[in-house]
């Protein structure tokens, strides 16, 4: 059975972080291991106000050795919480020549409109984005990556795209869902030579929570099974589309996406 390793915050609302990345992992039949770089909780007594608490760096290391002694096919990171955790995966990835490395670049968590710890992006461009198979921002991150500016149009995303493969990332896809003024829901796959649209229907939902975790966890997984990355994000998109129509309500502040949508309901 392939294996694939997932860097990552806990969710204990389950929706995100590492949970969702199991979920998916799951339903695409690859066996899911994790590193645990923080723990998030969410205070019910105030609007789930989130609350993070990070986990020491050594300990993150000997989560790490633990998985890389057995060997994976593929990893993803996604809120890494530190210069210092940013720098342990890199070190890692070298170490073991990891191959099929997806880099979601986590920067604020779900209701945040700014980056909540700068220095991290900074890390995060010079040392995970030139080690990367694939990066998978949002407009926000993307941006944040490229040092450019918000993102509203298509040829934004392309001009950013083009600015993060520079950085080194061996290809990006820009997830613009329904961030963009346009008919479609639109991410953008860029791999250094040609771009790539991909676009589905808008669908009329807030119960999205978990969806970029998801995306990125969907292509981790076709990765370790020895998909191309086009086709890998093709096949991310298919899945974390329909788990976006089947989202559902969990309380009255979240929502989260159905992983297992895909194989159930589609």
């Amino acid at each position: 059975m392939k294996k694939a390793l997932t860097l990552a915050g806990s969710d204990s609302s389950g929706g995100a972080g590492i949970q969702a990345d199991l979920k998916t992992f799951q339903e695409n039949d690859v066996y899911g291991m994790t590193a645990l770089t923080s723990i998030v909780a969410m205070d019910p007594d105030n609007h789930w106000n989130h609350e993070v608490f990070p986990i020491d760096v050594q300990i993150v290391e000997k989560q790490l050795n633990t998985i890389l002694s057995v060997g994976i096919d593929a990893m993803k990171t996604g809120m890494l919480g530190s210069v210092d955790i940013i720098e342990l995966g890199a070190k890692k990835i070298d170490e073991h020549k990891l191959k099929n490395v997806v880099i979601d670049p986590v920067m604020v968590c779900k209701g945040e409109d700014e980056v909540l710890q700068p220095e991290n992006t900074d890390a995060m461009r010079e040392l995970l984005v030139p080690r990367a198979t694939i990066v998978t921002p949002n407009l926000f991150e993307a941006w944040q990556l490229a040092q450019t500016g918000p993102i509203k149009t298509v040829d934004d995303m392309k001009e950013t795209a083009a600015r993060i493969h520079e950085l080194g990332a061996q290809h990006v896809i820009i997830k613009g869902g329904t961030g963009l003024q346009t008919d479609k829901a639109t991410d953008l796959f860029y791999d250094g030579k040609e771009f790539i649209l991909l676009e589905k229907d808008k669908l009329d939902t807030t119960y999205n929570h978990g969806a970029g975790c998801t995306f990125a966890a969907a292509i981790t997984a076709n990765l370790a099974k020895g998909t191309s990355v086009k086709d890998a994000v093709l096949a991310a998109k298919e899945f974390v589309t329909a788990a976006i129509k089947h989202g559902w309500k969990l309380n009255q502040y979240v929502g989260p996406v159905m992983h297992g949508a895909l194989h159930k309901y589609e």
